[in-house]
């Protein structure tokens, strides 16, 4: 059974969210191959056959969803296109209700795809106009370069507000800890403006909105599962949801334990596979 680290959680959990790496699966760090974790496959098949609504939230942004699902079910993860959310699909639709219509995107093109499916005009480095947008969005970008960052920098000069998928330093993979591309890109562009940063992916309400909904719950009655304080954990606290907490990312039982506050699960799991143990 797991440990609970607080008194209590939140409520009922009536709909799952799953981190990718470091939750259910280790990628390499080209993010061309996966080595599943224990527990996975069941959890995820067990909650799909007792009908329990469940999403995987991944940080990443380099692939678009419904590509990023056909990875994942080649690996032998029960999910559908639906299920799989990535910070774009969050920023196309906080965009969408927004009326942005251009955006430079700092990535790429799987970065932008939600955004144009969404009906919003990409724009990329190096195209006629680049800068001329509403909003700058900075995703994975293993090849930026300068003329990315004096583009993106012109274009809030501009005007345009800047948003960001994450803003996390490192992410797990089978090498051991890897760095975000965005948070790199976005240190680079915020010293050069002092632009404020939207941010769409984890630990955002703007993602944990979304997730609800598609879900079909109430914030209160998400169960969170993933492996960083500074990501999963603090967006389950800031919307009154479960924060359960594994040990097979980021972070190891004993660092779980000397989280405080915020960063603070409400239960750690010995296993993926404990998270059943939550359902009536």
């Amino acid at each position: 059974m797991s440990t609970p680290t607080e008194s209590a959680a939140p409520g009922a959990i009536a709909g799952w969210m799953f981190d990718v790496d470091g939750t259910l699966l280790l990628s390499d760090r080209a993010l061309g191959s996966y080595q599943l974790l224990p527990g996975a496959v069941e959890v995820l098949s067990a909650l799909r056959e007792r009908n329990y609504p469940f999403v995987l939230l991944t940080n990443g942004s380099n692939y678009a969803p419904a590509e990023q699902a056909e990875k994942l079910r080649r690996c032998g993860l029960p999910i559908e296109d639906r299920q799989m959310l990535t910070p774009s699909v969050v920023t196309a639709d906080h965009m969408s209700r927004r009326d942005i219509r251009r955006v430079l995107v700092l990535g790429t093109r799987g970065v932008g795809h939600a955004l144009a499916e969404a009906g919003i005009e990409t724009r990329y480095t190096g195209e006629p106009r680049a800068a001329e947008v509403d909003a700058v969005y900075v995703g994975w970008h293993p090849e930026c370069g300068m003329k990315d960052i004096e583009t993106a920098a012109q274009a809030i000069w501009a005007g345009a507000r800047l948003y960001a998928a994450s803003d996390v330093p490192f992410f797990a993979t089978r090498q051991g800890r890897t760095i975000g591309y965005s948070y790199a890109i976005l240190g680079a562009i915020r010293r050069l403006t002092r632009a404020p940063v939207i941010l769409t992916g984890k630990p955002s309400l703007h993602a944990l909105r979304l997730v609800a909904r598609r879900l079909g719950v109430g914030m209160r009655e998400v169960g969170v599962v993933g492996d960083d304080p500074l990501v999963e954990v603090i967006m389950a606290h800031r919307g009154g949801a479960t924060a359960l907490a594994v040990t097979t990312g980021t972070t190891s039982r004993e660092d779980w334990l000397r989280q405080s506050g915020k960063c603070r699960p409400h239960h750690i799991l010995r296993e993926l596979r404990e998270v059943l143990n939550y359902l009536p």
